[in-house]
């Protein structure tokens, strides 16, 4: 017996991303995928702590798409690696790439990813946000040249993908494997039952 899905309906995942549109799918949701035409700060207010950062950005995304898509509930997400009291985004080019990972090399990180869940029609919403922490095991400058061969650090926050080449360099994960991936599925469950039940 298969057990029914839960999820708000007609859906939207705001997002390029395929990692997103991946793990939605294989958790067996219908939605439509809209890329947002949000513009991304370059970036972030050091006076605005993590959390609240990725939470805003995940809204702005989505209710950028919202306004073509009124009856939709629209989902975006946004994630960030945290260092050393500063927010690592995606990187602007392979030297910044080269640079995030000898910063990251042999230290402890997190990943935040801020969540959104929006009704343009009613104005209701729910946002939040999940925390990873990872462990990143000592690189040597050869095993990071070989990794910006890979082209695999392209588009991701801290430079490099838990699910690619990039998971050789992680010793330890203490939450969400899938908020490392760009969506935390078991938040994204929780927000979906919460809203099924008008709570």
């Amino acid at each position: 017996m298969t057990s029914t899905i839960v999820q708000p309906r007609p859906l939207i995942l705001a997002s390029a991303s395929p990692r997103r549109r991946e793990l939605m799918t294989e958790r067996g949701y219908e939605f439509d995928v809209i890329e947002p035409p949000f513009e991304e700060p370059d970036a972030a207010s050091p006076h605005v702590p993590p959390a609240n950062h990725v939470e805003s950005l995940a809204f702005f995304k989505a209710r950028s798409v919202a306004r073509k898509f009124p009856d939709h509930t629209i989902l975006a997400a946004d994630t960030i690696a945290y260092l050393n009291g500063g927010i690592i985004g995606k990187p602007i080019d392979r030297s910044d790439a080269r640079r995030i990972l000898e910063e990251m090399s042999d230290t402890t990180h997190e990943v935040l990813t801020g969540v959104a869940l929006y009704e343009p029609r009613t104005g209701r919403r729910r946002i939040a946000h999940d925390i990873t922490k990872l462990r990143v095991r000592e690189l040597s400058g050869r095993e990071i040249e070989a990794y910006l061969n890979t082209g695999e650090w392209i588009g991701k926050a801290g430079a490099y993908g838990i699910q690619d080449e990039g998971d050789k360099f992680v010793e330890r994960i203490e939450g969400s494997f899938s908020n490392v991936v760009g969506l935390p599925m078991e938040l994204v469950e929780r927000l979906f039952a919460e809203w099924d039940g008008g709570q």
